[in-house]
C-alpha cells in the first residue's frame, strides 16, 4: 500500500526494538519461573511439615492405644508362672521328677489351671529343660518328655525374673507368647514354669484397627500386624547370623521370613520416619502404589520388641502440593502483574508513536479496501452464476435418473405383457364359446344346460380379475408406509407375475421356508424387490436344460433372512464390487438399464435391512435379503 515514508519508518522501528529486547525478556521469564519454583518448593515444605506435625500427634495417640492393648493382654497372664512356682508340690516335682503319683497329680493340676485362666498351655521343665508335666498331658501333641532346652525362655532363666518369648510351637505348629520363671532352691535353678498365651484375641481386635500397625521382635520379624500379609515378614533383610540364631531356637518353625517391602524415605528421628511400601495395597484397603506413610516406633517394656504405627500421608502430600501450587501461583501472579504494568507503560509509549503512522496509512488503506471490495463483488457475481448453473445441472440429472427408473419399471411391465396376454386369451376364448353355447341352449329351451354354461363363466372372470389386480398392485406407486407384511404372500404374488416364465421349464424349490414369517416393510415395494431378484435368476438360467430356483426364508433372532438362489453360471469376481451400482449391467444393450439391483438395494436399506450377493458353493448365484422381523418391530 502507499504509506508515506515517515509512517514506514515508525512502523519498521518496532520490530527492530522487539528483536533487541527478546534476550532480556527471556532472562526475565527464566528468573520468574525460577522464583515460582522456589516459592512452590518452600510452600510445599511448609504445608507438608505443618500437616506432618498434626499427623504425628494423632499417630502417637494411636501408638499409646496399641501399646496399652498389648501390655493389657500380656500382663494379665504375667503373674501365673510365679504363682505356679510358689506351689511346693511343683518345686518338689522339679527336684525329684521320678515319682509317678506326683507326675499324674501335677499334670491334672496344670490341666485344671490352664482351663481356668484360658491359656494355650502350662507346663513344667526340669533342670535339663525336659518337660516333666504339662496341661496337655493327655493330648496327642503333649509336651511331656520333650526336650525344650533350646528355647530362649529356658536358656535365659534367672532367679526372680520373668522371661518373655514369642514363637511357633514345634509340636502343634501353634504360635504363642511364652512367659517363664525359674524354679529354684536358693540360687540353684532346678527347673522352670512356662505359660503359653494365645494372642489371637489381640489379632482379632487389630483387624478392625483404624491405622496400620505391627509388632516386631528383636530380629525385626513381624509377630503381630493389622495387615495379614506382613505376619512373619521382616522389616529388613536378615543376615546369616540372625537366621542361624532363629533356626537354632526354632522360634518360627522354618517359616520363610521375607522382607515386607518397606523402604525408609526419610529419617525424622530415632523413632520416627517416612516410609513407603512396594505393595502398598497390602498395607490397608485404601492404600495405593506410591503412597507415603509416617511411621512412629516405640520399644515395648519387658521384651526386646518394637511397636510401629503407620499413618497414610496421602492427604498431607495433597495439602502440601496445594500449598506449593498456591505459593508458585502467587509468585507468578505478582510477577505477571508487574510485567503487565511495565508492558502497559511501554505499550502506551508505542501507541502514541504508532497513532500518527496509522493516521497516515488510513487513507491508503481505505483506497485498497474499496478496490478489493469491487473485485469481491465481481467474483461473488460470477460465483453465484456458477452455483445456479450447477443447481440446474443437478436438477436435470435427478429428472433423468427418475425417468430412467420409471423406464425400468415400464420395461419390466413390458416383459410381463406377453405372459399376461396368454393368460387372458384362454379365459376370453372360453367365455366366447360358453356364452355362444348358452344362447343356443336358451333358443332350444334347455334352461338347465344354459344355467350350467353361465355358472362356468364366474371362475374364468375371477381368474382374470386376480391377474389384473396383481398387475395393478405391481404398477401402482408405493405409499412408502411400512406395515406388517406376510412374507409368504409377497413370494406368491411375485411368483404369480412370472409364472409364465417358470412354466417354460424352471423348477421352484422352497427350503426351510417359514410359513409364518412376517417382516416390517412396505409390501408393494417388497414384491418389486422379490420380482426383480427372481427375474434376474430366471435370466441367468435362460437356455439351460435344468433350471432350479431355490427360495428360502428363515427367522434369525430379530431378523428374517430371505435367500434367492439359482443354478446358473454364477457371478464373476470382478462383478461383485459393482453389482449394486446404478446403470451397471451385464445384460445386452436394450435388455436392461442396470437399475434393478441398485433400486432394490436402496429399498432394502430404507427398510433397515441389507441386500448382499454371493456365489453358492455348489454353483450358481445367490442373493440374500435381511429384513427386520415384523414381530420384533411391532413389539
Amino acid at each position: 500500500m502507499n504509506v508515506p515514508p515517515n509512517a514506514s519508518d515508525v512502523l519498521q522501528d518496532r520490530p527492530a526494538s522487539s528483536i533487541r529486547s527478546a534476550p532480556r525478556v527471556a532472562v526475565i521469564l527464566t528468573l520468574v519461573f525460577v522464583a515460582a519454583a522456589l516459592a512452590g518448593w518452600a510452600g510445599y515444605r511448609y504445608s507438608f511439615e505443618r500437616a506432618l506435625g498434626e499427623i504425628r500427634g494423632n499417630t502417637v495417640h494411636r501408638l499409646d492405644l496399641y501399646a496399652a492393648s498389648i501390655e493389657r493382654e500380656i500382663e494379665k497372664f504375667a503373674a501365673f508362672p510365679v504363682v505356679v512356682s510358689y506351689d511346693g508340690a511343683i518345686a518338689d516335682l522339679a527336684a525329684a521328677p521320678s515319682n509317678p503319683a506326683r507326675l499324674v497329680e501335677a499334670d491334672r493340676y496344670l490341666e485344671r489351671l490352664n482351663a481356668s485362666i484360658g491359656t494355650l498351655a502350662v507346663y513344667v521343665l526340669d533342670r535339663s529343660g525336659r518337660c516333666i508335666a504339662s496341661s496337655n498331658w493327655n493330648r496327642p501333641d503333649s509336651f511331656v518328655g520333650r526336650d525344650l532346652s533350646y528355647r530362649p525362655y529356658f536358656r535365659n532363666l534367672a532367679v526372680g525374673r520373668i522371661e518373655r518369648f514369642y514363637g511357633i510351637g514345634t509340636t502343634a505348629n501353634e504360635p504363642g507368647y511364652y512367659l517363664s520363671t525359674a524354679l529354684h532352691d536358693a540360687d540353684d535353678i532346678i527347673g522352670a514354669v512356662v505359660v503359653k498365651v494365645s494372642l489371637e484375641q489381640l489379632e482379632r481386635s487389630w483387624s478392625s484397627a483404624e491405622a496400620p500397625a505391627l509388632l516386631a521382635d528383636e530380629h525385626g520379624v513381624v509377630v503381630l500386624s493389622t495387615a495379614p500379609a506382613w505376619k512373619y515378614g521382616t522389616l529388613r533383610r536378615l543376615d546369616a547370623k540372625e537366621r542361624a540364631e532363629i533356626a537354632q531356637t526354632q522360634q518360627y518353625n522354618e517359616r520363610d521370613l521375607r522382607p515386607i517391602g518397606m523402604t525408609v524415605s526419610r529419617e525424622l528421628d530415632a523413632h520416627s520416619s517416612i516410609v513407603s511400601f512396594a505393595g502398598a495395597e497390602s498395607v490397608a484397603p485404601d492404600a495405593a502404589a506410591g503412597d507415603l506413610f509416617f511411621a512412629e516406633t516405640r520399644p515395648m517394656p519387658g521384651a526386646p520388641w518394637q511397636l510401629t504405627v503407620f499413618s497414610n500421608l496421602r492427604d498431607a502430600v495433597a495439602l502440601a502440593e496445594g500449598g506449593g501450587a498456591v505459593a508458585a501461583l502467587a509468585v507468578l501472579v505478582i510477577a505477571g502483574a508487574t510485567l503487565i504494568f511495565l508492558q502497559r507503560r511501554r505499550h502506551m509509549r508505542d501507541l502514541t508513536k504508532a497513532r500518527a503512522a496509522l493516521q497516515l496509512a488510513h487513507d491508503s488503506l481505505e483506497l485498497t479496501v474499496a478496490e478489493r471490495t469491487s473485485e469481491l463483488i465481481v467474483a461473488n457475481t460470477r460465483l453465484t452464476e456458477e452455483v445456479d448453473e450447477r443447481s440446474r445441472a443437478e436438477r436435470t440429472l435427478r429428472e433423468a435418473q427418475a425417468g430412467l427408473v420409471q423406464a425400468g419399471k415400464l420395461a419390466a411391465l413390458g416383459q410381463l405383457s406377453a405372459g399376461v396376454a396368454h393368460e387372458l386369451n384362454q379365459p376370453l376364448a372360453a367365455l366366447a364359446t360358453i356364452s355362444g353355447n348358452a344362447i343356443k341352449y336358451l333358443d332350444r329351451g334347455d334352461a338347465d344346460s344354459a344355467r350350467s354354461n353361465v355358472e362356468r363363466i364366474r371362475p374364468l372372470v375371477d381368474r382374470m380379475a386376480k391377474l389384473t389386480n396383481e398387475l395393478k398392485s405391481f404398477a401402482r406407486k408405493s405409499s412408502g408406509e411400512r406395515t406388517l407384511a406376510p412374507l409368504r404372500r409377497s413370494f406368491d404374488n411375485a411368483l404369480f407375475l412370472v409364472h409364465h416364465r417358470i412354466e417354460r421349464g424352471a423348477v421352484v424349490v422352497s427350503e426351510e421356508a417359514d410359513e409364518e414369517a412376517v417382516v416390517w416393510c412396505d409390501a408393494n415395494r417388497l414384491e418389486q424387490i422379490l420380482l426383480n431378484l427372481i427375474g434376474n435368476a430366471l435370466d441367468a438360467m435362460e437356455g439351460q436344460d435344468e433350471q432350479r430356483l431355490t427360495l428360502r426364508a428363515k427367522r434369525e433372532g430379530e431378523w428374517v433372512v430371505v435367500s434367492i438362489r439359482d443354478n446358473g453360471p454364477g457371478l464373476r469376481a470382478e462383478l461383485l464390487d459393482h453389482l449394486f451400482e446404478p446403470f451397471y449391467t451385464t445384460k445386452a444393450p436394450g435388455v436392461g438399464l442396470g437399475l434393478g439391483l441398485a433400486i432394490s438395494a436402496g429399498i432394502v436399506r430404507d427398510f433397515g435391512g441389507e441386500l448382499t450377493a454371493q456365489n453358492a458353493p455348489e454353483g450358481g448365484a445367490g442373493f440374500i435379503v435381511r429384513l427386520p422381523s415384523g414381530k420384533e418391530s411391532n413389539a
